[in-house]
């Protein structure tokens, strides 16, 4: 069973429907989950928001926060998570925020990716260093680090 399936299968059987916020992975995440026949029953919506006026603007993001902890941060995967949770009907939101590459800096290098998983009582985040993978290959370890986030939290 793949991964996104197995997201769909656990949130139908504990009645949860799911969203997710995306910034690097713009969409892989909400396109493997409905790539599943019968995702409708477990999938609410997907935000891809790539820009920060997008985060800002669809997710409530604060700007404060952009310019404090910058787009790729914790800090920034929360308020993007809390916001789909409000801007939902869903129970349960995973979002990602990160450097797929190429390029990075010294303080924010190529590979890092912020996640957060976010329900109404609890907000747990994390940041994983994938590495210089490339760009695609980033992207897709992003994609399922989410999905398993997804899958531990159902």
């Amino acid at each position: 069973m793949s991964l996104a399936a197995e997201v769909i299968e656990k949130a139908k059987c504990s009645k949860k429907t799911v969203t997710a916020a995306e910034s690097c992975t713009g969409g892989m995440i909400t396109a493997a989950l409905t790539d599943i026949a019968g995702s409708s029953a477990a999938f609410e919506r997907g935000f891809v928001t790539y820009s920060n006026e997008a985060k800002v603007d669809m997710l409530g993001v604060s700007p404060s926060s952009v310019d404090a902890h910058g787009a790729v941060s914790e800090e920034v995967a929360a308020e993007m998570a809390r916001g789909a949770l409000e801007k939902s009907r869903a129970q349960i939101a995973v979002s990602v925020t990160g450097i797929a590459g190429p390029g990075g800096s010294e303080h924010k290098p190529e590979g890092r990716v912020c996640f957060c998983i976010c329900t109404e009582r609890s907000l747990a985040t994390q940041t994983v260093e994938f590495g210089a993978l490339g760009r695609a290959q980033v992207r897709a370890a992003a994609r399922d680090h989410a999905l398993r986030l997804l899958i531990d939290h159902l």
